[in-house]
């Protein structure tokens, strides 16, 4: 765990507790030592964290601190609160858990003030009807991860049916559809595929020979060379490219 991370933790079991917190108690829950939980007690009463206690006795926060990290504009709660919305209509149903879990989140840490944002949002996206999928996209963002090579079988859009080993470098959600950007094996470059096209699908065991952040280097440069291709000297970093290549 990073150390930001700890220290977030640290604080929501100190917000969660009636009473004093034994160093030993979080250090527990931590997975950590009891010196790094009085390290981290000192950093955090160092950024003025309102706690209160001492080593052998326990620790408390005092209440009504909100974390500065986590007060949120009006704006960033309507831009969190708007995506959240757009996830819920367009994403599969782990997404569609995963925004309302971060909306109730970002909600449970915000001022009284400022929960009618959630309650009454002045957003709104408009639903649109979730296309097929053979290949769930969570496997295909756990692939992408993982960096395991992915077996399609794929039908273009003239509805011919080929087999193609893919390394999956990113998911693109568009409100018609996905899209999957891969390098294709078969056709030696990269190349887009749309999700409902795919009519069977396998992750192989097999690593991508490249690590995420190459592999990714690398389709941006080409997805650059070809918008220039269409579009002309300069439009590398202009346009989107004109088509779905398959």
């Amino acid at each position: 765990m990073r150390r930001g991370d700890r220290l977030f933790e640290l604080i929501e079991i100190l917000r969660r507790a009636r009473g004093p917190v034994a160093a030993t108690a979080i250090a527990a829950e931590l997975e950590v030592c009891k010196r790094t939980v009085y390290r981290d007690i000192a950093a955090l009463m160092a950024q003025r964290v309102p706690i209160r206690g001492e080593a052998g006795v326990g620790y408390v926060l005092e209440a009504g601190f909100h974390m500065p990290p986590l007060m949120l504009t009006p704006d960033e709660i309507e831009a969190a609160v708007l995506g959240a919305q757009w996830v819920q209509t367009r994403g599969e149903p782990d997404m569609r858990r995963a925004a309302a879990s971060l909306v109730a989140k970002i909600e449970a840490i915000a001022p009284n003030d400022l929960h009618s944002f959630f309650a009454e949002p002045v957003t709104g996206v408009a639903p649109v009807e979730t296309p097929p999928e053979v290949l769930a996209s969570s496997d295909i963002r756990a692939a992408i991860r993982r960096q395991k090579k992915i077996r399609l079988e794929y039908r273009d859009d003239r509805g011919t049916l080929t087999d193609r080993i893919v390394w999956p470098v990113l998911l693109g959600y568009r409100d018609e559809g996905r899209i999957l950007a891969a390098w294709c094996e078969l056709r030696s470059g990269f190349r887009y595929f749309r999700t409902e096209r795919i009519t069977k699908a396998d992750i192989l065991e097999d690593r991508v020979p490249k690590r995420l952040a190459q592999l990714r280097a690398d389709w941006e440069r080409a997805m650059a060379a070809e918008r220039e291709r269409y579009y002309g000297p300069g439009a590398g970093n202009a346009r989107e490219p004109a088509s779905d290549k398959t």
